[in-house]
């Protein structure tokens, strides 16, 4: 099932197998501007089904580690169109994930050297890829954040909404909103970190108002055939502590998503990363509230990918780290040929070095 075509809104996807969103720090300097190298690496991998791009901070209050690639000025968005005319050329699909870390930044990394902010003041106990005391850069414990105030939450919206705006000029198919791995959205929506008591703490629906808000924005300016979200259920990733309230909340998120007609719910099981995961039960609770497509990304086999699908877990199959050392997954999948494993050691900064110069399957 795997390499059966699939309808994804208004796309004919060529096989049901995504490539998923993956940090690389590849962006040029200054400006954080994608490149004609990014663009060659996208296009490497266009034979996957839909590319899901690396997260695209949606301000420069958005990042969270050095050279990301914003997409929120124009030399981004035309460096962005590198990326999806070089996609596009080679008969592939890409959505755009756009993101804001939240509290999982550092004041070398925001203007004025500001508190990054979140739903509340508790630090990240986890580090990211910022400048050190002596402007060197590397990894480095994350900021104590500042609460979003009332006109900070407007601002976020607003940044979403100009990001997918954006998004659709660069030529991208539609966009991810990043609401998963331990970073804003996930902040909110989680009841051990969100401690407000205004509108956007407390109840399931306040906590997950700022994400929904997002959407709003997002499917105002693209449709909301045109627009996903991605989640991590149970997820510990970037000192996100466990919710007795996640299964409620996905449930919750779910129904919220289907009435607004979202394009895909994208699911990170974090599991490979040693968390809990996600687990079939809830994937199946899911699918009883929300009819468009699920995606499921984390730690998946050729063969998990294939139960999954037979047996209506998910309708869409991501990989991450394997497209990074495989340009060519999915033929490598459909042949079962040896799978190349990855350089950890290139996969934040650098060149073409471990980035473009993996080799294809000879022919």
């Amino acid at each position: 099932m795997l390499f059966e075509a699939y309808q994804l809104g208004g796309i004919n996807l060529s096989k049901r197998i995504v490539m998923g969103p993956m940090t690389r720090c590849r962006a040029a300097q200054p400006g954080n501007v994608p490149t004609a190298l990014m663009a060659e690496h996208y296009a490497q991998r266009a034979s996957a089904g839909l590319i899901v791009s690396e997260g695209a901070p949606v301000s420069p209050q958005g990042h969270g580690y050095l050279w990301t690639p914003g997409i929120y000025t124009p030399q981004q968005v035309q460096g962005w169109k590198l990326v999806t005319e070089a996609v596009h050329g080679k008969g592939g699909h890409i959505f755009a994930q756009i993101w804001h870390v939240g509290r999982v930044s550092h004041i070398s990394l925001q203007e004025n050297g500001q508190a990054p902010v979140s739903a509340g003041g508790a630090a990240a106990q986890a580090n990211c890829f910022a400048y050190d005391e002596n402007g060197n850069p590397g990894n480095v414990p994350c900021s104590p954040p500042q609460p979003l105030t009332a006109d900070g939450i407007r601002a976020v919206v607003e940044d979403f909404r100009r990001a997918t705006a954006n998004a659709l000029a660069a030529g991208f198919d539609g966009v991810e909103i990043h609401g998963a791995n331990g970073y804003l959205f996930d902040q909110f929506l989680n009841s051990q970190l969100n401690t407000r008591s205004d509108a956007y703490g407390g109840s399931l629906a306040n906590r997950a108002r700022l994400l929904l808000d997002a959407v709003d924005a997002a499917i105002a300016e693209a449709g909301a055939q045109r627009v996903g979200v991605r989640l991590s259920p149970h997820g510990g990733f970037n000192d996100m502590p466990e919710d007795p309230d996640t299964e409620a909340m996905v449930c919750y998120l779910a129904e919220e998503l289907e009435r607004r007609g979202v394009v895909y719910i994208h699911f990170m099981d974090q599991v490979s990363f040693g968390f809990k995961p996600i687990g079939e039960g809830l994937l199946r609770e899911v699918k009883k509230r929300y009819r468009g497509t699920v995606i499921v990304c984390g730690g998946m086999s050729k063969e998990q990918g294939e139960r999954y699908l037979a047996e209506g877990l998910a309708d869409l199959i991501g990989f991450g780290q394997l497209f990074i050392s495989n340009p060519d997954l999915p033929e490598r999948l459909r042949r079962n040929a040896e799978l190349a494993q990855p350089d950890q050691a290139t996969f934040y900064g650098g060149g073409a070095a471990g980035y473009t110069d993996y080799p294809f399957l000879a022919d």
